[in-house]
């Protein structure tokens, strides 16, 4: 399965509650959202593609944007 992870503005349990109608309507997918962290990091599970995850966090009203990943020196 696909592992994708999102910058957002979900802050809190209401944030994620209001999100979750939204990001529950993705067919068998799972995620979550790392509140704890400045980033709010939401990481997405499943076949969902990049396009749908943020179109339904948008709807949701918040903010969302790809994670980009950081590549090491070695």
């Amino acid at each position: 399965m696909k592992n994708q992870k999102f910058k957002t503005n979900i802050k809190c349990g209401g944030c994620i509650a209001t999100v979750k109608p939204y990001l529950d309507s993705l067919e068998d997918i799972s995620w979550s959202v790392d509140t704890d962290k400045p980033e709010k990091i939401l990481t997405v599970e499943g076949p969902a593609t990049a396009e749908e995850i943020m179109n339904k966090v948008k709807e949701a009203g918040f903010e969302i944007s790809p994670k980009k990943k950081v590549l090491g020196l070695f």
